[in-house]
């Protein structure tokens, strides 16, 4: 990757993500560190279980992060973009992984192994608070997704996906929040564990509701409060 790409991919990071709110140095130093690697779309970067440690930072892409729900289902804990870290809960307190990520797309990452972090976050103090609130955020949404998600209809997990992303990642534009994330209808009935026939269904229903507009790779909630109502949330956003 060349230093113009690379800046590009920094400007691209959400504020809110690991990586993009992080200093320019110690940005800059972590990344130095990892191992750059490509994923294919549907390959499996951490799979829930194994007793691997290292950490991977998303420079591009998205992925999604999913759990065993003891029914045998699977449920949608999150997702995350390039500018996210996955995989710090297992580099932080040594125990096998609680979640597997996938890649939705093309992901390109870095992955870095758990001591040359561990003594990065000693050094950097900045990046270990900002990892232990990620840490804390992070299990308080899981614990409460793992319990409820795999029961909802698919409009109404199809709207939890599209609020938690917008809350996130939506850009303000004058008509509601542009998803930065392009998502096509088959992603969103992979990341929702549903048919594609499903999902263009539930996007009708959710248009038709003046709640969303969807083009192109693109999809703009018009009225956030509302979807969070459609998706059992309540309407605080977070």
């Amino acid at each position: 990757m060349t230093p113009q790409a690379e800046s590009l991919g920094r400007e691209q990071w959400p504020a809110r993500s690991f990586l993009g709110g992080m200093s320019e140095a110690a940005r800059t130093e972590l990344l130095r560190l990892g191992t750059r690697c490509r994923y294919v779309p549907q390959e499996i970067l951490i799979r829930e279980g194994d007793r691997s440690h290292h950490v991977v930072l998303l420079r591009s892409g998205f992925v999604k992060v999913t759990a065993r729900l003891d029914n045998g289902h699977e449920a949608l804990l999150a997702i995350r973009v390039g500018g996210d870290v996955v995989g710090e809960m297992a580099a932080m307190d040594d125990a096998p992984r609680s979640a597997t990520v996938t890649a939705c797309g093309e992901v390109a990452a870095s992955i870095v192994r758990e001591s040359d972090l561990r003594l990065f976050l000693n050094t950097h103090p900045e990046a270990a608070v900002a990892i232990a609130g990620i840490v804390a955020q992070r299990l308080r949404w899981a614990n409460r997704r793992r319990a409820e998600f795999g029961g909802y209809p698919v409009k109404v997990r199809l709207a939890r996906v599209l609020a938690e992303l917008a809350a996130t990642y939506g850009q303000r534009v004058p008509r509601g929040l542009v998803i930065c994330v392009a998502l096509t209808q088959p992603e969103l009935a992979a990341l929702t564990g549903s048919a594609e026939v499903t999902i263009h269904k539930a996007l009708a229903e959710l248009r038709k509701d003046n709640l969303i507009t969807t083009g192109y790779r693109r999809t703009t909630v018009l009225d956030l409060a509302r979807l969070r109502e459609v998706a059992r949330l309540g309407t605080t956003v977070p």
